[in-house]
């Protein structure tokens, strides 16, 4: 099945410039329906009210973190499925096994590029 490269993707982090930069990869990708939020609260509360094709958050946020939305996420009947990307600046295993058993597709340590991105996406979503 193709991906659709037209469904909404959420990209969750309390930095803007990594906002723009993960908006701007996913635009390179081909993705055109793009929204963000700055923690895991707003994402939730968005998530409330769309039907996202793929959450991409970062780990580090406040009041709510990407783990704890990850674990909302993965506790809500309706939006349980959403394929969800973890990102974070620390490759720290202890997250990463964390972040796996509450259910994360995929984890990506920041630097990244659009090469990495693609990668970690097509595993969760399937080629594009």
């Amino acid at each position: 099945m193709a991906v659709d490269m037209s469904m909404p993707v959420l990209v969750v982090d309390d930095y803007k410039t990594m906002i723009r930069i993960i908006t701007n990869l996913l635009k390179q990708l081909g993705f055109e329906n793009i929204e963000d939020a700055a923690d895991g609260k707003e994402a939730f509360a968005k998530m409330q009210n769309n039907n996202y094709g793929l959450v991409i958050s970062d780990w580090n946020m406040e009041p709510m973190t990407g783990y704890e939305l990850l674990r909302e996420v993965r506790a809500d009947d309706k939006l349980k499925a959403t394929p969800f990307i973890m990102v974070t600046a620390e490759s720290k295993t202890e997250n990463v096994i964390a972040a796996k058993k509450a259910g994360v597709n995929n984890y990506i340590v920041k630097p990244f590029n659009a090469a990495t991105l693609k990668g970690k996406i097509t595993a969760v979503l399937g080629e594009f």
